[in-house]
């Protein structure tokens, strides 16, 4: 029998299923840097990739589990169609972890058998218990999957999962593929495997869902109620369409209501306790840090992490907050690690102090980064005469999780006024080393300096969001710049700080068009490798 989880376990697919939203692809660095913030955050299990969809994953699957997957880090997983070459895949880049796991699928919806598996339910049954047992060969931890759970025949799930069990898997993961469940339903669901599939207790229910309807935290909630130990989502909930129930929520509603979802029957929770292994104080940190990286922005109003999530504009709450702050916030803003913005660090600060703050902020850097970043801090320190943790933040994330250094913005200069044709003339250092110069004019400063821009580096691509936001208040407060394009059908993510709005903007379209340009060289050298 295998024994229950003494805690909600928290199952992070950020680097897979999160990375699959559109315009959120990372590189291997990327990946990396987010995976070892996972562990800070302390997430039981990494799901860090699909190894056999291509080289890269691969790579970057196997690189995580090498640095990440260390005897008291989490679980490293890799995801694996129910097939063979998938699955011996997945072993391969998982190998290096401490903690390895395997984790199989195939669809089990009448709608998924007949058009897209175009197999019967036999031939299901079948090819789960085959491939379960495959994947055991390498791994004690197997997890099984049926895709679409929620849309399956409920017998029919039944006996798929009751074959999955006996074939080896000690997780049996049950998704809301399309987002299509009600809480109800879904807590149904779950309740319904747990009362019919006879050798469930041999395994750990874990759900997995998507946010189509906006349901999918709350029927992970419900899920918990009745039975569910292990909760896949993503930092932000970016994945798929409307993305995947999100980690930071799915953790504080556990956090804050732990005597309402407590699981542990057989006693109470006590008030300092957690029903997860999740480090809250760095539920913001990772919330930015995946931001970021992605260039999928947070909404101001978006729950836990969103810039509004503990503001108070209306004069009563004003007024409880200021009294006691229990009045209008059910729980403090320091929990998730949004900490006072202190103002600590100067022009006149060392190397030592700045190494200090960072490694207290959470930021393990190398000796190049750290240098890197610190001529980043010098040079904001001399326009600003003070420098909160949030600008150290922005420096270190737009200094150290850069995209391929290929263009390099040397020189932007523009003219503009309300009378004045918007002008902007720039200066990039190519590849190859040269310095090109161009110049060309816009319906505003930045245009014109994308335009200019354009002309230098000409790759076509059409630039569909650009979004600025302030780090800190004040007028020399440190300004971020996302913006996001399209070059044919893929989407590529730029992101730059600076305390100027218009560098800021120019080194976050280059950030972009050197992702951009990167993935053409890179499918050159596919399609005409050397001999």
């Amino acid at each position: 029998m295998t024994t229950q989880p003494e805690r909600i376990i928290i199952f992070d697919t950020t680097l897979r299923d999160g990375e699959q939203c559109p315009g959120a692809t990372l590189n291997i660095d990327e990946k990396l840097v987010i995976a070892k913030q996972l562990a800070r955050l302390g997430v039981d299990v990494i799901e860090a990739g699909f190894a056999f969809a291509s080289p890269g994953d691969f790579e970057a699957v196997n690189k995580i589990a090498q640095v990440v997957g260390t005897e008291n880090g989490p679980v490293i997983c890799s995801l694996a169609r129910a097939k063979h070459d998938d699955i011996k895949a997945a072993a391969q880049a998982i190998k290096p972890a401490a903690k390895g796991r395997i984790h199989t699928f195939i669809a089990t919806s009448d709608i998924h058998l007949q058009y897209k598996l175009k197999k019967t339910k036999s031939e299901v049954l079948a090819i789960a218990e085959e491939m379960v047992a495959y994947a055991k060969t390498f791994t004690d931890d197997v997890e099984f999957s049926p895709e679409d759970a929620g849309r399956s025949d409920p017998e029919f799930l039944y006996q798929v999962l009751e074959r999955a069990i006996s074939a080896g898997a000690t997780t049996v993961n049950i998704p809301d593929t399309v987002g299509y469940t009600t809480p109800s339903e879904f807590g149904a669901i779950i309740k319904g495997i747990k009362d019919n599939v006879p050798n469930i207790d041999k395994a750990i229910i874990s759900v997995h869902g998507h946010n189509d309807l906006g349901l999918a935290v709350a029927n992970f909630l419900e899920a918990v109620k009745n039975g569910a130990r292990q909760l896949e989502c993503t930092i932000n909930g970016i994945g798929e369409r409307a993305g995947n129930a999100a980690l930071e929520e799915l953790v504080m509603a556990l956090h804050v209501r732990r005597q309402y979802f407590n699981p542990f029957l057989g006693r109470p929770v006590n008030s300092e306790e957690s029903l997860t292994n999740i480090d809250t104080r760095q539920i913001y940190k990772s919330s930015r840090l995946v931001s970021n990286l992605t260039g999928m922005l947070v909404q101001p109003n978006k729950a836990i992490v969103g810039a509004n999530a503990f503001a108070h504009e209306s004069g009563i709450h004003q007024d409880g907050v200021l009294k006691n702050k229990l009045t209008y916030e059910i729980m403090d803003a320091q929990l998730i690690g949004l900490t006072d913005n202190q103002i600590v660090l100067g022009k006149h600060s060392g190397r030592n102090a700045f190494r200090t703050r960072l490694k207290e902020l959470g930021f393990e850097l190398s000796e190049t980064e750290l240098n890197k970043a610190f001529v980043k801090f010098k040079e904001v320190a001399d326009k600003k005469k003070e420098i909160s943790d949030w600008d150290l933040e922005a420096i270190v994330n737009d200094e150290i999780q850069q995209a391929p250094d290929l263009f390099r913005v040397e020189l932007v200069q523009v003219s503009c006024g309300s009378n004045a044709q918007p002008t902007a003339t720039v200066t990039l250092r190519t590849p190859e080393g040269q310095e090109l110069t161009d110049a060309a004019i816009g319906t505003g400063p930045v245009d014109a300096v994308y335009k200019a821009i354009n002309r230098v580096v000409n790759v076509p691509n059409q630039l569909i969001e650009f979004s600025v936001q302030s780090v800190t208040a004040g007028i020399d407060a440190i300004g971020e710049v996302t913006i996001r394009l399209r070059h044919e059908s893929r989407v590529f993510s730029g992101h730059a700080a600076n305390t100027d709005i218009i560098v800021a903007s120019a080194q976050a379209y280059v950030n972009a068009l050197n992702r951009l340009y990167a993935s053409l060289q890179s499918k050159e050298k596919e399609l005409n490798p050397t001999p």
